[in-house]
């Protein structure tokens, strides 16, 4: 069981297209995180919020990749953040905001942990985009090729779970890098507990602490979290989440974890940060016995 957690929000929303992440993290706290982790017996301390400049203050620059120098900027303070949380032996819990803050967390659990983390990354894209492969110039479709560019993680021990809309640059990019993925399609034939059952053997194999689970909710089935910005059909159901968490949490491989791309403005009584509270709290050990 993880015994002590740190909490990072980044309310940030310049690598989106459309607004409102940016109070994704406020929403999962009201959602009542702190108090949850307690009624499981974690200890949790927050470090509040990253600041983020405003969308007007900064200029878009490239609109091949819109507001990367500031993202990078955002992106380098996080990453020193997670490494101090790291270094000092707590579980960084980072909550955004759009899922190009998984530059600055991924490069922040390497530095701390001398050693790149194996990645489960729960989407319903490949989010591995480049600057001249985005049809959009999106920053959230490209932060794990950023992330395999540094050197924060490894393409043989990366996880791709729950794909079903994928540019064809990033079609091409996965197969060179040679990343495991597993689409939707994939998890309807073989089912969820296979697919997590062979993720773990390729991003687990480091041993204890050594995963990082990066998922934004929009790998989840809309109907189940309307509350993301790039909502798409068909994916993870309710149950399939959850059994995904606690295999992982039984795994005793998780050192890290990021939850993204909540975004209040269209979501249903809070009903997708609310999700992610219990995804989180299954993925830290709790059961239902």
């Amino acid at each position: 069981m993880i015994e002590r957690v740190e909490i990072v929000g980044v309310p940030m929303d310049l690598g989106a297209g459309r607004r409102g992440v940016d109070m994704g993290p406020s929403a999962v706290r009201n959602a009542e995180l702190h108090e949850r982790l307690a009624e499981l017996g974690i200890s949790a301390f927050d470090h509040g919020d990253v600041v983020v400049p405003v969308r007007e203050s900064v200029s878009q620059s490239d609109v091949h990749a819109k507001y990367l120098p500031v993202i990078r900027a955002v992106c380098d303070e996080l990453a020193d953040l997670v490494e101090t949380i790291v270094r000092k032996g707590a579980f960084p819990l980072v909550i955004g905001g759009d899922h190009s803050i998984a530059m600055g967390t991924l490069a922040g659990i390497r530095r701390g942990r001398s050693a790149q983390p194996g990645l489960i990354w729960i989407d319903a894209h490949g989010d591995v985009n480049t600057p001249l492969t985005s049809p959009s110039g999106n920053v959230h479709g490209m932060p794990l090729a950023f992330a395999l560019e540094d050197a924060s993680v490894s393409p043989e021990r990366t996880v791709l779970v729950g794909l079903r809309d994928v540019d064809a640059g990033e079609r091409q990019t996965i197969r060179e890098l040679g990343v495991r993925t597993f689409t939707i399609s994939e998890i309807d034939r073989i089912g969820i507990a296979r697919v997590i059952e062979e993720s773990l053997k390729i991003a687990g194999a480091g041993g204890a602490r050594s995963l990082h689970l990066s998922f934004d909710m929009d790998g989840i089935d809309p109907r189940e979290a309307p509350g993301v910005g790039t909502p798409v059909r068909g994916g993870m159901t309710y149950r399939e989440a959850h059994l995904t968490m606690e295999m992982i949490a039984a795994s005793e491989t998780l050192g890290s974890m990021e939850f993204t791309e909540i975004n209040p403005i269209l979501d249903v009584q809070n009903r997708t940060a609310d999700l992610a509270v219990e995804l989180i709290l299954s993925a830290l050990g709790k059961t239902i016995l």
